[in-house]
């Protein structure tokens, strides 16, 4: 079966800047938008333009070193990717707590046709919001 390929990665060059925001992003427990990143690392006395943190955390998720989501308004919404695997997540859409799931099918699913179409160069955006267990007050049957 044939893979789909990426777009070529643009460089990644570590500046001081930008390996602000990368440590910035890593210390965040879940996805942020950039402005609440820009805000958190101005707080804690970080000398960065907004304009910066926009540049640096679109060059990392396009290297494959953040995930990107969109919110309910459209907003861009960025995590630290601890590897270069490509992620799939399931995202409360109240808290914004998320959880990585298992995404082999999507990705098998995606890679079959991109094939059976003659598709290169195939991407994918998969998003799975839904409300977690501590929002609706319910059990969550997975935790023990």
């Amino acid at each position: 079966m044939p893979r789909t390929r990426r777009a070529p990665v643009p460089p990644w060059k570590e500046t001081p800047q930008r390996a602000l925001v990368r440590q910035a992003l890593a210390a965040c427990p879940g996805f942020v938008s950039a402005q609440l990143l820009h805000i958190r690392m101005v707080s804690a006395g970080a000398a960065v333009g907004l304009s910066t943190v926009y540049r640096t955390l679109a060059v990392l998720a396009a290297a494959g070193l953040a995930d990107v989501i969109r919110d309910d308004s459209g907003e861009r919404l960025y995590r630290h990717r601890p590897g270069t695997d490509h992620r799939h997540y399931l995202i409360c859409r109240r808290c914004g707590h998320s959880l990585v799931v298992e995404s082999d099918p999507v990705e098998h699913w995606a890679q079959r046709i991109a094939a059976q179409s003659g598709f290169t160069d195939v991407h994918h955006t998969v998003e799975l919001v839904g409300i977690c267990a501590a929002c609706t007050g319910e059990p969550n049957d997975g935790e023990t």
